[in-house]
């Protein structure tokens, strides 16, 4: 029905109702009596309008906790309309409610930071990636001015000056961020921040490789050059210059054919495409042939041992005796003639462990936790002696973390180090 009939309908019913009656009273009691009636009929009709304008009011100041009221008449369908409006309003309210939940919950998973803040930069909300970015705390900070939480000069010029077409980076808490502020709505702005300090990183060490691979190469490629540069330019050397000069280049070329070997083999360990091959170990035979290979090494200039009651596991032969064997020949290489080194196969409560240790020249504790990054070297100059790649212990922390085994050092500087290569029991049989 139309909505002005359901109005004027039973008003115009109840008027007429009134005045029949005050028609009659008038006809049977005289004029006084009917008006009289008709006006106190009247005036109930107000009293009752007034009533329902009342409950309305008051329903209308507290929608969410006063109950809506029931009607008469007209109020009927007008309480009913607005209870329909009101369900449909809550309904909504959840929907939003669970919608802005969810939001919030996707943006605290983020990896980025994410702050809203309105158009004069008061902080009204922010997922947890950006209080670890920007030191904020929703709960303390809502409400305040971002540019006097965030007190970064290069940051406010930022803000200032509103030129928000390009990101800003910037040094923050120790951390290298990017940040740009993208405005939405008419009244509210976010700022975005991501951290790119593992990025740098990353790079930074791209860069270092590529650089020391570099240099690397260039010595033995220079000694070679310049010898077969004299050899062209003298044909006639006596036979002990050309052997001394031959001696060198191929020194040198062993030099390179070892450094390109141990490139690629971090590249295979680094790579998807070379799974690790697991099979079972007979570790008795796998450390008698590193100890072998240590003793020649030695030539005879340091007194080395093995002690192995540990068990058999299963993992990468080729793979762990290439970290084993890195490990034993640093310890021969930087151990003084007349050293000793130990190795040991055990079975601990935590798992089984092999272990190296030697009385050579020491790590001071500044560079232990570098050790196994690519080319890191403590003395420049010794590594130069010991003809070392510089990848052996980056080789040893990728063969490791494929067979998810750790690598402990403890070093006393001129007292000796121990290695210790550390299996979760998951690597027996």
């Amino acid at each position: 029905m139309n909505p002005k009939l359901v109005f004027w309908v039973p008003a115009a019913l109840r008027m007429s109702f009134v005045l029949f009656g005050a028609g009659l009273a008038w006809f049977f009691w005289g004029a006084a009596v009917g008006l009289t009636i008709g006006l106190l009929c009247m005036a109930a009709l107000v009293v009752v309008q007034l009533h329902y304008l009342y409950q309305l009011s008051a329903w209308l100041d507290n929608p969410d906790s006063a109950k809506l009221p029931d009607g008469w008449g007209a109020w009927t369908d007008i309480f009913s309309r607005l209870y329909r409006l009101k369900r449909g309003d809550d309904r909504n309210r959840t929907e939003l409610t669970e919608w802005l939940a969810r939001f919030r919950q996707a943006m605290s998973l983020l990896p980025d930071g994410v702050v809203i803040m309105d158009d004069v930069l008061f902080l009204e909300w922010c997922n947890p990636a950006a209080e670890r970015h920007l030191g904020l705390n929703l709960e303390r900070d809502k409400g305040m001015r971002v540019t006097n939480l965030i007190r970064n000069p290069a940051f406010i010029d930022y803000v200032i000056l509103g030129r928000y077409e390009q990101p800003l980076t910037l040094a923050l808490r120790e951390r290298k961020l990017i940040a740009h502020i993208i405005p939405f709505e008419t009244r509210r702005q976010i700022l975005v921040t991501h951290d790119a300090t593992e990025s740098e990183r990353i790079e930074m060490m791209r860069r270092d490789f590529i650089a020391n691979a570099s240099h690397e190469l260039r010595t033995p490629l220079t000694v070679i050059n310049g010898f077969l540069e004299i050899a062209s330019a003298q044909p006639n050397l006596d036979p002990d210059t050309r052997a001394a000069h031959l001696k060198l280049m191929t020194e040198q070329g062993h030099r390179m054919q070892n450094l390109v070997e141990d490139m690629l083999s971090l590249t295979r360990l680094e790579s998807e495409d070379f799974p690790l091959r697991v099979e079972p170990i007979e570790m008795n035979v796998l450390l008698n042939q590193i100890l072998q290979e240590a003793k020649a090494l030695s030539a005879g200039r340091h007194d080395i041992s093995l002690k192995s009651d540990g068990p058999d596991i299963h993992g990468s032969p080729e793979e762990l005796r290439s970290a084993f064997s890195n490990l034993v020949s640093n310890a021969v290489r930087y151990t003084p003639e007349g050293g000793s080194i130990e190795l040991s196969w055990t079975q601990t409560k935590s798992g089984p462990q092999f272990a190296v240790r030697d009385t050579g020249i020491g790590i001071r504790p500044e560079h232990i936790s570098r050790l196994t990054e690519r080319f890191y070297r403590v003395d420049k100059s010794r590594s130069r002696e010991t003809q070392g790649t510089g990848l052996g212990l980056a080789i040893v922390k990728h063969v490791l973390l494929r067979h998810h085994a750790t690598l402990a050092i403890d070093s006393k500087p001129g007292q000796g180090t121990v290695f210790t290569v550390k299996f979760p029991d998951g690597a027996l049989p």
